[in-house]
């Protein structure tokens, strides 16, 4: 048996995120059943981590087993060949049985693009958050410092996450603009359910003038997801990375493709 990964990128409108749900088009429905065909029987498909109805990705990372031998191009046109439009495999590796996609990990990274123009996109519509309103950056920036570190993000935390504990370490948490397009950048070790969304969604309520930067602090404190605003919309955000130990020799950093991501 050989196990492979493979770095994808997909376009999240018209899935019903990343899991397999009965009855709905998923992510990795559509590429089980691809990798499925290219390999001539059922294959698993786990990835490092799950995304929702309409989140995209640039770089999501996955891995599979199979007993049957196929060059690694094969991998990569040959199961594109039968995925639909808005999923591609980027490159597939042969990788040794210690490799898990989401075990062993040790960071994931996440851009969100934020059009803030008076006029909804049209052209990238669904491919960019939006807000009309002015905003200050520059709390917006001051806000985001104060999510760096270790802490525990239950205020930021979906109702339905099912992860062990909210305690995660944030790396990374920068804003770039290009024009009307803002770029906000997340690293951690991980992440929790709506986890950027909801902190998207709090840093704008301050660059909106609704609360000082120090309001992050009352939020963290509270560890109370009712106290803090609600989760912003998912059209801009991007799986763009996830890290791994050096041992599996993975291109899997984030890395600009087609201007944007």
């Amino acid at each position: 048996m050989s196990r492979y990964a493979l770095a994808i990128e997909y376009d999240g409108r018209g899935f019903s995120g990343w899991q397999i749900q009965p009855q709905m088009k998923t992510v990795q429905g559509a590429l089980e059943d691809a990798v499925s065909r290219m390999a001539g029987h059922p294959v698993r498909v786990h990835a490092a981590g799950r995304t929702d109805a309409g989140v995209h990705a640039s770089r999501q990372v996955a891995h599979f087993d199979t007993d049957v031998h196929r060059p690694l191009t094969a991998w990569v046109r040959g199961v594109n060949s039968f995925l639909p439009p808005g999923v591609a495999v980027l490159w597939a590796r042969a990788v040794p049985d210690s490799f898990h996609s989401r075990f062993v990990a040790h960071a994931r990274h996440y851009r969100y693009l934020l059009l803030n123009h008076p006029v909804r996109p049209a052209l990238m519509a669904g491919r960019v958050g939006w807000i009309h309103q002015s905003l200050d950056l520059g709390a917006f920036d001051a806000a985001a410092q104060r999510l760096l570190g270790t802490h525990d993000f239950s205020s930021f935390r979906a109702a339905e996450c099912q992860a062990k504990t909210p305690v995660k370490t944030l790396t990374r948490l920068s804003l770039s603009r290009q024009g009307d397009l803002l770029m906000v950048d997340f690293s951690a070790d991980a992440f929790l359910h709506h986890m950027v969304r909801n902190i998207m969604g709090a840093l704008l309520h301050v660059a909106k003038g609704n609360e000082a930067p120090e309001w992050i602090d009352t939020l963290l404190a509270a560890r109370e997801r009712a106290v803090a605003p609600p989760t912003f919309m998912p059209d801009g955000l991007y799986l763009a990375g996830v890290s791994y130990p050096a041992e599996y020799g993975l291109d899997t950093e984030p890395g600009e493709r087609h201007g944007l991501i």
